[in-house]
């Protein structure tokens, strides 16, 4: 049987078959070290679409390790995901004196008083364990600019910025063949990441996982698309499925940036806890909140949420609320709690049922597209001039 195709512009550009990416999802917070790991990039790449590693997560030496580890695995064209956020860039990285990692415990202890104070009453309360993880000072998101020249050095396919713009870097990554990729939830920003050289732009929805925004998906593509034309637009934020994938190309996009659907893969990076959250989910069983980053992001509702609203806090920067935050997660898993841990996710939770392979998952989003648009629409629409 032969091969379906399903082309655009951006799989000449990429150098791939199928113009579907899966995003490159960091941790969510504690468990994982990464959403999209080397497995899950592999996969998804040598089934003829592009994976994008999930660095966030790493050291800027265990990012060599793991694009080298890629590159063993498959000849295919790949992506890495950093997050670059504005202060930390234009600041610069931080120069790390004495031990490159301290206990998260005593990062803590650094927040404002009713931060700190309210972890403590709701560890003595629920008789939480303590808390043992170390927090590295050397990671790619706090060390930016030497996680972006180890991209550049390695010769990454493509460079994606999940978060900020990756302006400053992009003709320094076009000297080294490299294309570079950026993230964006408004028009303003579709049209600021496309004016910095970047070659790609993601237009990602409020429905979206992870970090997001506040316009739904079918309002934005189109308009991301106007903005950032010629750039061609990626369409991200509730696509599960080739139903999501044929709604992107018809609103104008050369193709898709997949999140929770690759998550809740046999490779994915989640827990296996957080797989089956994102599988008993239902369209309603996601919030977006500032609880996780500081910054507003979508994940699987959890009692953690109400314990939030209920404190009264104000979110704290980015990256600090992260600590915060990370510091209930752990003790919640460490306790057993799953009840107040969810991963990062979207709304296409709802239409998740079961954990398949990555390159499953990516064969029938390709089979139910060309379907769609070669036989289904064309069956059900009559249109004529």
């Amino acid at each position: 049987m032969s091969k379906p195709i399903l082309r655009t512009k951006l799989c000449d550009m990429l150098g791939i078959e199928y113009p579907i990416l899966s995003a490159g999802m960091g941790p969510s917070l504690v468990g994982e070290k990464t959403g999209a790991p080397v497995e899950l990039v592999t996969a998804v790449s040598n089934a003829g679409g592009l994976g994008v590693l999930g660095a966030s997560g790493f050291t800027v030496s265990e990012l060599r390790d793991a694009i080298r580890e890629i590159k063993k695995q498959t000849d295919k064209p790949f992506g890495v995901d950093l997050l670059l956020p504005g202060q930390i860039v234009s600041q610069g990285d931080a120069e790390i004196e004495g031990p490159a990692e301290v206990p998260l415990s005593e990062v803590l202890k650094t927040l404002p008083q009713a931060h700190y104070d309210w972890i403590q009453k709701i560890k003595e309360e629920m008789n939480l364990p303590d808390i043992d993880t170390m927090v590295r000072l050397d990671s790619t998101t706090m060390q930016p600019h030497a996680a972006v020249r180890t991209c550049i050095e390695e010769k990454v396919p493509l460079f994606c910025s999940g978060l900020g713009n990756p302006g400053f870097m992009v003709p320094d990554a076009h000297a080294a063949g490299i294309k570079v990729l950026g993230i964006c939830g408004n028009t303003k920003n579709a049209r600021r990441i496309a004016e910095s050289g970047a070659d790609v732009v993601v237009a990602q929805g409020h429905e979206g996982g992870g970090h997001t925004g506040r316009i739904g998906s079918i309002a934005l593509w189109p308009q991301a698309v106007d903005a950032a034309a010629p750039t061609p637009v990626l369409a991200a934020g509730g696509i599960g499925d080739g139903r999501g994938v044929a709604a992107a190309l018809a609103a104008g996009c050369e193709g898709v940036w997949v999140g929770t659907r690759f998550l809740a893969t046999v490779e994915g990076g989640a827990l296996d806890v957080q797989k089956q959250a994102i599988v008993n989910a239902t369209d309603e069983d996601t919030r977006r909140t500032y609880l996780y980053t500081g910054k507003t992001s979508r994940a699987t509702y959890n009692r953690f949420h109400d314990l939030w609203e209920m404190a009264g806090l104000d979110p704290l920067p980015f990256p600090t609320q992260v600590m915060f935050a990370s510091g209930m997660v752990e003790m919640f898993m460490k306790a057993d709690k799953d009840e107040f841990m969810g991963p990062f996710a979207g709304q296409v939770s709802g239409m998740i049922e079961e954990i398949q392979p990555a390159a499953e998952v990516l064969a029938e989003m390709v089979a139910e597209t060309v379907d769609i648009l070669g036989r289904k629409l064309p069956a059900r629409v009559t249109v004529g001039a």
